[in-house]
């Protein structure tokens, strides 16, 4: 991973750990954790940040280094929504989005994974977690790169996905149809 993301990473990891929020990165960097590298400029983090920590968190993110608005992150947490903190530096974004209050949110943050192998501890999605919310926004926005990044955590981890339990929550979130594309695809890229 690239070094300033990387230390990007770190320090976001870092405060969410040291403020014991409940956090875990998703999105690209969970697809490269759990599948091949790819480019990437920004890191996604679920993170489910009480009104309390706001200031803490604009204070550790704040001029000249970082750029974050107290008004956006209090709107996000009011609202179950998300805001961004950028590095002046570098330009590159973290996109905090806070937990809503569905099955799958709550689902979501209880199985968060720590891992090592990247330096400090760094809380991480589960893959089957990371390839659902894939699947959404790849309803949503008809990305390609979500189905890229799917299909690499499959190959990738492939006897370690728990399948029942994707299957279980594309019933609920009716992302059947874009499941079984991914599956057609699978098959036709392991043959």
């Amino acid at each position: 991973m690239e070094s300033k993301l990387q230390e990007l990473l770190e320090s976001v990891a870092d405060f969410f750990e040291s403020e014991s929020i409940p956090y875990g990165i998703v999105g690209s960097v969970a697809a490269i954790k759990y599948g091949e590298p790819r480019l990437t400029l920004d890191i996604d983090v679920v993170a489910d940040i009480p009104l309390s920590k706001i200031a803490r968190l604009c204070e550790r993110f704040s001029m000249p280094e970082y750029y974050v608005s107290e008004t956006a992150v209090r709107e996000a947490v009011l609202r179950k929504f998300q805001f961004n903190i950028i590095s002046n530096e570098t330009g590159l974004k973290v996109d905090v989005m806070i937990p809503g209050n569905s099955a799958f949110d709550r689902m979501r943050l209880a199985r968060i994974q720590p891992f090592t192998d990247w330096g400090p501890t760094i809380q991480f999605a589960s893959p089957e977690d990371v390839i659902i919310k894939k699947l959404e926004y790849y309803k949503l926005g008809d990305s390609d790169k979500h189905i890229r990044d799917i299909l690499s955590i499959l190959r990738c981890q492939r006897e370690k996905i728990d399948r029942e339990y994707i299957r279980k929550w594309v019933g609920e979130m009716e992302l059947e149809a874009q499941w079984e594309m991914i599956l057609e695809k699978e098959k036709y890229f392991a043959s």
